[in-house]
């Protein structure tokens, strides 16, 4: 059987995807023991890969070597299993490969099985995936918000900055958003319900965030000069969560805040988190995070792509915000 996949020729220059990716086609190899295959129907596009990519070896992991496929989050059916606990027609998400069918062992992987009931399958790519678990995590454990206190998130209009807002707002602060634009910013407030949101591209955004009044904790999806600009404005004894650091990764530059002394004088604390850190808390994650999806609490706009072959297409969007919401390649059946 020959299978379609992205591999990766050469390291990427900013956003110029499609001269470092190719769109490959070899035979499926057979399975080995302990390994599942995986009929994909949703990739799921998410800006920490663009690290990978790069050939930096003092990331969270490895980068991917030159000639290896690309690697994501995938959804979809096993197919053929040599893997205990998983059968032919298992839905499952892992990490497996930008590939109409991924072959990946089922440990390694983190293959989990997902129970089909659920109405719309993306929502494991969104309030009940590693999005979902990220916001609740970032927020709550990390952020350590308390009812009652303020909350801004950066890339607000973001697959996981949307959510984390959300569950501020459900945790009992007072959630502020960072975002793009004038319509994702009413989305925002409109849509979403929360309590204000500053538009980044704006010549008056420290004006905008300087209307809430200080910040208790931050959820830093972006880094960058950003940071800079928020650190003046949190209150004493807040805390920072750094999930993303999404203004480095096209641009090869490092995060170096300039306004680093607040942290001293406001006492703040700040501390990265990374979902490898709590995926053994991800079932009571998602029972949290099922429960107020279903109540209607937690919601997602999905920004889809059809087929394997516009994959760079939806990647691009994470990097030039032209998306809102998780961006997500659907495969033809």
């Amino acid at each position: 059987m020959q299978n379609r996949f992205w591999r990766i020729a050469r390291r990427p220059e900013g956003t110029d995807f499609a001269s470092a990716l190719e769109l490959a086609e070899a035979p499926l190899a057979p399975l080995a023991e302990g390994e599942i295959r995986i009929r994909n129907s949703h990739l799921s596009m998410d800006a920490g890969t663009r690290l990978w990519l790069t050939s930096r070896e003092d990331g969270y992991q490895p980068p991917l070597p030159l000639g290896a496929p690309m690697t994501g989050l995938v959804l979809g059916e096993v197919i053929e299993s040599r893997a205990d606990g998983f059968a032919q027609g298992d839905l499952v998400r892992a990490f497996g490969q930008w590939a109409d069918v991924s072959t990946v062992d089922a440990v390694m992987s983190g293959a989990l099985l997902l129970d089909p009931a659920v109405t719309d399958r993306r929502a494991w790519f969104g309030p009940l995936g590693m999005n979902g678990w990220t916001a609740l995590w970032g927020v709550e454990r990390t952020g350590a918000a308390k009812p009652g206190e303020r909350v801004l998130v950066s890339a607000a209009a973001g697959a996981t900055g949307i959510l984390a807002v959300q569950i501020a707002k459900l945790l009992g602060c007072e959630p502020w958003g960072i975002a793009g634009g004038a319509a994702k910013c009413a989305y925002l407030t409109g849509e979403l319900g929360i309590a204000g949101a500053a538009d980044y591209k704006s010549d008056a955004l420290a004006e905008q965030l300087d209307n809430a009044g200080g910040f208790d904790v931050y959820f830093d999806n972006v880094g960058g000069p950003l940071l800079d600009v928020v650190l003046t404005r949190m209150n004493h004894y807040g805390r920072v969560a750094v999930c993303g650091l999404l203004a480095d990764y096209t641009a090869g530059t490092r995060t170096t805040p300039g306004e680093f002394d607040q942290v001293l004088m406001r006492r703040l604390r700040i501390e990265g988190f990374f979902s490898p850190d709590f995926m053994h808390e991800g079932p009571a994650l998602t029972e949290r995070l099922r429960a107020w999806h279903e109540a209607g609490d937690l919601v997602m706009r999905y920004d889809v792509t059809r087929g394997l072959e516009n994959t760079l297409t939806a990647y691009a969007k994470l990097f030039t915000g032209g998306n809102l919401g998780k961006v997500i390649v659907e495969l033809e059946p």
